[in-house]
């Protein structure tokens, strides 16, 4: 379906349709170590977990829209987003599908992008937890003892 290139900046693959940034299928497919089809198929046995503020399937016009421009980006060094013959409407997901792709998905890099996720997001969480243990644990500052008697001054 594509001729993604998994080692170009995520920055240069990401396309705005019906006005939201997204990823599309093929180049998920690429970043994740598997097949188009693959990714196809875990997406539609796992439907539920793709609600429209998720995932979208382009329409034919949106497909053949992106299909002539990346074909002309081609001669210049792009990838084909959307494959020439496609049989299919490509599926286009959001920030929000891509962390839930990498949860349906098998790859090594999927279950590796959905543990690196969890970490960042129970890190930013316990972060205020251990910093109320640290703070709990620093000894309280002596208090000041006042000084009884006279001072003699020379």
């Amino acid at each position: 379906m594509s001729s993604a290139q998994p080692d170009r900046p995520i920055e240069s693959r990401i396309v705005v349709i019906r006005g939201q940034r997204v990823l599309l299928a093929a180049e998920l497919a690429a970043l994740y170590g598997v097949q188009p089809k693959v990714l196809n198929q875990a997406v539609r046995r796992n439907m539920d977990r793709f609600p429209a503020d998720f995932m979208f399937q382009l329409t034919w016009q949106e497909a053949r829209s992106l299909r002539s421009q990346f074909v002309t980006l081609e001669g210049a060094g792009g990838s084909s987003h959307v494959g020439r013959h496609a049989k299919y409407r490509p599926y286009a997901f959001t920030e929000q599908g891509v962390a839930m792709l990498s949860s349906v998905l098998k790859s090594r890099q999927a279950v590796r992008a959905n543990v690196d996720k969890l970490e960042a997001k129970y890190d930013r969480q316990f972060k205020v937890v251990f910093d109320a243990i640290r703070e709990l644990m620093t000894p309280p500052e002596p208090p000041r003892k006042r000084q009884i008697g006279f001072v003699a001054n020379n």
